[in-house]
């Protein structure tokens, strides 16, 4: 069986972000597993720009954005298998997968990084009435098809769901000929950036339905119209409230699932609201050495995100690989993190107090469960308060972040508590009256 250091799979932003930087750290056997037939995941058909902004400092496609990655890959000979589908990742951190040149092959690993990405809901999952009929697409499965392929998949489209790959081909399919007739959402805002709102419906006068869903699917060939109702604010659709629109094409944007299935099997605990492994500080995963970034971990907006945290998990893993601890996670205390009132889940859910004080803090990700104005974050330990942070606007649509320092926890006395470790929870407390001048 051939030994490696570190075995990374997926090779996407985050995957090869994770192998650059474990190679930063000395890492010197990096094996990158990728099931498609080149490295860059799903960039490699997001053709539209607003990517690296904050990696590169400047604005790339996707495609643009991967080869950036892919050169400095292939510059650190850093190996890679593509099409090659990695089936089972082992408690013992062996990896084993197939391809057509090697076949079934186990390889060990001293650690083990997922970044196998996520992927979309489909209508299976939604229930709507009607039969099966052609010209039923998930957006992404749509966007690799046009942008890719060559191939327009309608041309009278009505589009379920308001995340940004939604949007975004919305304006692509306008772009290339065809009449996006709306987009229904059944929340009360939108589920994507707000730039893409205003890029991608605004700016083509392309109308956005706010609490509305899709209800029937008319048609049994081919789809020849939907039908789309109001909703209450238990997302039921409400009766005599019903639109018919005549297309020949739904496309389905209503979320992204975290790819987990090998974290499953592996037996790696998931988080019930990110859907992700459960991390600590160092993004490893309840099993020693098995580390986990980017959109396996929980949903990004932005793949400069994702970029980063396949960083911090490179730089865990070489540390986990090089340090005396290796082989004996979960013997450090660790601080619990949990999501309060106003928060759908905060990230890392475990704090180690050695990250912390090297790092100088932790830097903490949160979604909101609602639109908020004019609120105060507050980071509390039992009833005392650590932290709190004023935030003028939050949407559930844009992942936040706090960075909480290693002052601010250490003064409190956490780590030397002898009637144990309190868990620390994030509030969300809306300030009535307050000033939007004042935040």
């Amino acid at each position: 069986m051939k030994h490696y250091e570190l075995v990374i799979a997926g090779g996407g932003s985050a995957g090869m972000a994770a192998a650059l930087s474990a190679r930063r750290e000395g890492v010197s056997s990096i094996l990158i597993l990728e099931q498609g037939k080149e490295l860059g995941g799903v960039l490699l058909q997001c053709i539209h720009n607003g990517f690296g902004l904050h990696t590169f400092g400047e604005e790339l496609t996707g495609p643009a954005y991967a080869e950036r990655y892919i050169r400095m890959v292939k510059k650190e000979q850093i190996e890679t298998k593509t099409e090659t589908t990695v089936l089972h990742i082992g408690k013992d951190r062996s990896v084993t997968y197939v391809n057509s040149q090697e076949g079934y092959m186990t390889v060990q690993a001293g650690a083990v990084i997922l970044a196998m990405g996520c992927r979309e809901r489909p209508r299976g999952a939604l229930s709507i009435p009607g039969y099966r009929p052609a010209g039923v697409w998930t957006a992404g499965a749509a966007q690799r098809y046009l942008n890719l392929e060559g191939c327009l998949v309608g041309r009278r489209v009505w589009i379920l769901g308001s995340g940004d790959i939604g949007m975004i081909m919305a304006r692509r399919m306008t772009l290339e000929g065809a009449e996006v007739l709306g987009v229904a959402e059944v929340m009360p805002y939108s589920n994507g950036l707000p730039r893409n709102r205003r890029q991608c419906l605004e700016d083509f006068g392309i109308p956005l339905y706010l609490s509305h869903t899709v209800t029937r699917i008319i048609g049994k060939e081919r789809v020849e119209a939907v039908v789309i109702s109001r909703v209450d604010e238990n997302r039921r659709p409400i009766p005599g409230t019903e639109q018919e629109f005549a297309v020949d094409t739904l496309l389905l944007s209503v979320g992204l699932i975290p790819e987990n299935a090998l974290s499953e099997e592996a037996g790696i605990p998931l988080d019930g609201r990110t859907k992700g492994p459960s991390v600590n500080s160092a993004y490893e995963s309840e099993i020693a050495g098995i580390f986990a970034c980017g959109n396996v971990l929980h949903v990004h907006d932005l793949v400069d995100q994702v970029s980063r945290e396949g960083e911090q998990a490179g730089k865990a893993a070489a540390a986990y690989l090089s340090g005396p601890q290796a082989g004996e996670a979960g013997k450090t205390m660790e601080i619990s993190a949990e999501a309060g009132e106003g928060l759908s889940y905060v990230l890392p859910q475990r704090i180690r107090p050695g990250d912390a004080e090297r790092d100088g803090g932790i830097e903490f990700k949160f979604r909101v469960r609602r639109s908020f104005r004019q609120a105060a974050l507050e980071v509390r330990a039992g009833e005392a308060l650590i932290k709190s942070v004023r935030k003028k606007y939050m949407e559930p649509s844009v992942m936040e972040t706090v960075q909480v320092k290693w002052e601010e926890l250490s003064h409190m006395g956490l780590f030397r508590r002898e009637d144990g470790i309190p868990v620390l929870r994030f509030i969300l407390r809306e300030e009535a009256g307050r000033d939007e001048g004042d935040a």
